[in-house]
């Protein structure tokens, strides 16, 4: 009886906890607005053409919208790179400085939008939501493999960050991929829980795990979410708080860019794990590894080279994570990429 008891007060102790942490006011996390350092938009490489299609596709009734770059002259189906964004990101945040060196290399690239974000569907806004975003990336390859522009035989995945690790999952549960790129790869969401731990302490941790169990359970109830900043400055609440972070994103994003997220990624992000898909990858894959990121343990990145096994092509860089995306590291980087998919996509 006294287990009963004891048992039943522990779970109302839960259940009142629940309840304050989704219904009780007071929660809101104050914006981090980037406006005031001055975003611009987002800059075009006048060194190639920057024509493309507008195209959209379907997930399950959702409409997704993405951009299909061609290449100017091609004598029959070209190969096609599928890509999108890292964590929050849309296909307008740094993707088309890539996309235009391989369209300018005589491929295709279809580069697109999660649902819930850019200019795709889907409620509620900003939402994260992982089997989605593996979902869009599927659909993605199989839209471009029925165009008539597109040799199905040879798609390939790019993937930065958080969609780093997606194009490996994706590779594993599709054999017919030709080829993946995975820069600076979000591959074990534990590793990294484990490494923000470590460096910003329990308190915070526990702050940011409210805020993601008060949209978790605002959402099953059918309320409104609670999104936080998907990059804040350091102390403060949101997804990215790194330092040199918040300064990274206004020189880049547009004017459109939206900082906030739903808050419910946080107390789901460290199950995804896709290292543990990539023994069953059946394709080249280009892993580029920035040794002193802020955001993914290297450790990680190293674990997966081993699974990978004779597929793993991997290359290490001594620098952070958001330094790959801009300058020298973005061209070397950018190269190998180019190397890479030429050789197995084009058979250069």
């Amino acid at each position: 009886m006294k287990l009963l008891i004891i048992a039943g007060i522990f779970i109302g102790i839960i259940v009142l906890y629940l309840l304050i942490v989704t219904l009780f006011p007071g929660f809101k996390v104050p914006r981090q607005p980037l406006a005031g350092l001055r975003p611009r938009p987002v800059k075009t490489e006048s060194d190639f053409s920057p024509a493309r299609r507008d195209v959209s596709f379907d997930v399950n009734g959702t409409a997704v919208s993405a951009w299909l770059y061609l290449p100017a002259q091609a004598s029959g189906p070209s190969a096609c790179i599928v890509m999108a964004n890292g964590t929050g990101g849309t296909r307008d945040l740094l993707l088309e400085g890539y996309a235009h060196r391989f369209q300018a290399a005589g491929m295709a690239v279809l580069s697109f939008d999660y649902r819930h974000f850019g200019g795709s569907a889907g409620e509620p806004r900003q939402l994260i939501w992982i089997p989605k975003q593996l979902e869009d990336y599927a659909a993605a390859v199989e839209f471009v493999r029925g165009l008539d522009e597109i040799d199905a035989a040879r798609v390939a995945l790019w993937g930065t960050s958080l969609s780093g690790g997606h194009v490996i999952t994706t590779a594993a549960r599709d054999s017919n991929i030709a080829c993946v790129v995975a820069q600076c790869p979000g591959v074990d969401g534990r590793a990294m829980a484990k490494t923000a731990l470590e460096k910003f302490g329990v308190k915070y941790i526990l702050r940011m795990l409210m805020n993601g169990q008060r949209d978790y359970f605002r959402g099953l109830l059918g309320l409104s979410p609670h999104k936080i900043p998907i990059v804040a400055k350091p102390g403060n609440i949101g997804l990215i708080t790194t330092p040199g972070a918040f300064e990274f994103f206004p020189q880049h994003v547009a004017e459109t860019y939206v900082n906030e997220v739903c808050a419910r990624i946080i107390i789901r992000g460290d199950k995804y794990r896709p290292i543990k898909y990539a023994a069953d990858v059946r394709c080249p894959v280009l892993m580029q590894v920035c040794e002193k990121d802020e955001l993914i343990p290297v450790k990680a990145a190293r674990e997966t080279e081993k699974r990978l096994g004779s597929y793993a092509e991997v290359h290490y860089y001594p620098i952070g994570h958001f330094d790959i995306y801009s300058g020298e590291h973005f061209k070397k980087a950018v190269n190998q990429q180019l190397k890479f998919l030429n050789k197995h996509l084009q058979g250069q």
